[in-house]
């Protein structure tokens, strides 16, 4: 009898205890509650679009609980807002198509939403979420399976119901039938030749799934599943097939009636490892809390049938001192995880995490770190995050910022949104020290956060003189099915790197180190400076003309633009291109001072794209003048700015045990105001 590889006792002993975790405690599975362990119910029903809407709303009604009080002050409390009624009165009436409501009014119930189905004989299937909303002007008694509320007069409550659920208000039964119908089982298979993502859905866009796997739903909400030659128990009604992998590659459909096998195979739209070049996503999670239990086969399965080339699975906590996914790190770090193989590479990684100062992804170490958090279950804000840094650098780890900024921030705004109202929103506030101090490698600017607050921000990094590559990590969460772009596949936004020579963990982590980066959601995005890529420090004589040229390749590609840290300086539209061209522009750029030069490609909406709209940008060719390296002043004193606030928030919030912890973050930024005064002179 041999032990299997991909779950050693350790690892088993780890997913049996997050399952009774989450039988005793659902979703959550016992997490401290803060605002976004809250929220995580809620996000199975919230729409994304809908998504700053909630936080509005979530802001008003603390308002009026607390009148008077900063902003500041009211983001600190946003885990008091009652969410269900946040999202009653976000929605507005209006329900997701895998939703219900259960309206209460002086009048009697009211039940809405659309009817879903259930294979006859078979198990009931995924249960409905249903919101109850008190429409009246008393309080009401209301059951749900044994579970008894007392909802106020315009409260709320979610719940999720089955088609046997026992829903009564007030001790009189409510009928729950049109929630659910009953259909003729089926049987079908799909097949492509080769892993891949699968979607099949009935014309009601209800998914189908294979026997035992995780429902899981994207962004847009479309079910999926990742494999090849696989069996489904489905309805004996018409059905819709899609298959695709990855960004790499489109997507093929077919609409079948079962019994039947569907044979698709999806249509390559570029391929970067023929180029040299090998995509990665730097952030993704095995198991984060969540609605099931991730085992790493189910990443293996996500890598290979989304032809991703490299996988970061980050160990880390949620809102308590539990490090999720820490028994597999500590079996296989510093190796790579079993499935790898010469052109698809998985490690166990590090999410280093403050909510005040910042998230940090650690790619490749060799060692498990001392400390994963700060500011947790009673710790302190200290030390800075610069120590874990320093920590994880020294384990060999290539360490970079995620999911940055999700305020809007525009191109002239000053640097109060990347501090923002709510005091431990996750931001990365700290990152502009430790890129000063040269501590971090790379910035996730394609992520689940604002991507073009992020881009606004990384390009004032660069362009106040700091080196940092362009990353992606999409924060994808494997023990969520359904929660936003967190559900989405792993690799929906990619870092791609030029690598030399073969593809490792070693070589990758080298490639981004070293600049010569794109982040995409799935154009293609190339970048030349009198032929050299990004990464490259052209040394140039004051008055030289350099030649630059970008291209995009995508079927969502709408514009390809070349920026310089004074901004726009050419562009191309698209109107349409063809399966593999490319939009094109040219650019002489006089090297006047010292500057940098990135191109980007802006998209359109896309079924395609996991997020509003896509984006992809390089890192920069760095274009020294004279001997002298970028340091624009107005990007440099942005980021002075930037750390007076960062003190300020600091002295405001964090959580300290004594004035010589301050007294270190302060230090921090003091070495850091050096720096960029240093670039002034």
């Amino acid at each position: 009898m041999t032990q299997d590889p991909m779950l050693p006792e350790t690892v088993a002993g780890a997913l049996r205890e997050y399952q009774d975790l989450l039988d005793r405690h659902g979703i959550t599975r016992g997490e401290p509650e803060n605002f976004y362990v809250k929220l995580f119910g809620t996000r199975r029903v919230l729409p994304p679009e809908l998504s700053g809407r909630f936080w509005v709303v979530a802001f008003r009604a603390l308002a009026r609980r607390h009148p008077g009080r900063p902003p500041d002050e009211l983001g600190a409390l946003l885990a008091e807002a009652d969410y269900d009624e946040v999202l009653r009165d976000t929605l507005d009436g209006a329900l997701p198509a895998h939703a219900a409501a259960l309206r209460i009014t002086g009048g009697g119930v009211e039940l809405a939403g659309g009817t879903h189905t259930v294979l006859q004989g078979r198990d009931p299937g995924e249960r409905v979420p249903l919101l109850i909303d008190v429409r009246r002007d008393s309080p009401v008694e209301v059951e749900v399976d044994g579970t008894a509320r007392e909802l106020r007069a315009g409260g709320a409550w979610l719940v999720e119901v089955g088609p046997g659920s026992q829903v009564t208000v007030d001790g009189a039964r409510v009928r729950l039938g049109g929630l659910h119908r009953t259909a003729r089982p089926a049987r079908l298979r799909v097949r492509a030749g080769f892993p891949c993502r699968w979607s099949v859905t009935s014309q009601d866009g209800q998914g189908w799934f294979p026997a035992g796997v995780p429902h899981r739903h994207d962004f847009r909400g479309r079910p999926y599943f990742h494999g090849d030659d696989l069996e489904l128990e489905v309805p004996d009604e018409p059905l819709t097939v899609t298959v695709t992998r990855g960004m790499e590659y489109g997507e093929a459909t077919a609409t079948v009636r079962p019994p039947t096998t569907v044979e698709l195979t999806p249509r390559r739209i570029y391929d970067a490892a023929a180029r040299g070049w090998y995509g990665g996503d730097l952030h993704v999670h095995l198991n984060w809390a969540g609605d099931t239990v991730a085992a790493p086969s189910a990443a293996a399965a996500a890598q290979h049938g989304e032809d991703l080339h490299v996988l970061n699975l980050l160990a880390g906590n949620v809102s308590g001192a539990r490090v999720h996914d820490l028994a597999a790190l500590e079996h296989w770090v510093g190796r790579d995880l079993p499935w790898s193989d010469a052109t698809h590479v998985a490690r166990m990684g590090v999410e280093y995490r403050n909510d005040l100062l910042g998230h940090v992804s650690a790619f490749a170490p060799d060692k498990v770190p001392g400390r994963f958090h700060t500011g947790f279950d009673g710790q302190a804000d200290w030390p800075p995050n610069a120590e874990g840094l320093r920590e994880l650098r020294e384990l060999g780890a290539l360490v970079g910022y995620s999911h940055p900024f999700s305020l809007a921030i525009g191109e002239q705004d000053p640097p109060s949104a990347v501090i923002g109202p709510v005091p431990r929103a996750c931001a990365a506030r700290e990152l502009v020290a430790d890129a000063a101090l040269g501590l971090v490698d790379s910035m996730d600017v394609l992520t689940h956060a604002d991507i073009a607050a992020s881009a606004a921000v990384y390009r004032r990094l660069i362009g106040a003189g700091n080196r940092l590559a362009v990353t992606a990590g999409t924060d994808t969460m494997l023990s969520f099915t359904r929660a936003d772009r967190q559900s989405s596949p792993p690799g929906w936004a990619r870092v791609y790197a030029r690598v030399d020579g073969a593809l490792t963990a070693a070589s990758f982590a080298e490639a981004v180190r070293a600049g010569r980066t794109f982040a995409t959601t799935g154009p293609w995005l190339e970048l030349s400076v009198d032929g050299h890529g990004p990464g490259h420090v052209v040394d140039a004589r004051p008055g030289q003309r350099l030649t630059v040229t970008a291209s995009a390749i995508g079927p969502e590609v709408r514009a390809v633009r070349v920026r310089t840290a004074s901004g726009v300086i050419a562009g191309a539209e698209c109107l349409a291109t063809g399966p593999g061209e490319a939009l094109s522009v040219t650019v002489r750029l006089e090297a006047s001072e010292p500057t940098y030069v990135l191109a980007e490609a802006l998209c359109e909406p896309h079924p395609r794209t996991q997020t509003a709209i896509g984006h992809a940008l390089t890192s920069p060719v760095l274009v020294d003048v004279g001997g002298r390296r970028v340091a624009r002043p107005q990007d440099v004193r942005w980021c002075l700015e930037w750390l007076d606030l960062l003190q300020d928030l600091i002295e405001r919030h964090a959580r300290l045990d004594s004035r010589d912890r301050l007294a270190d973050h302060l230090a921090l930024l003091d070495q850091a105001r050096a720096v960029y005064r240093a670039r002034l002179r």
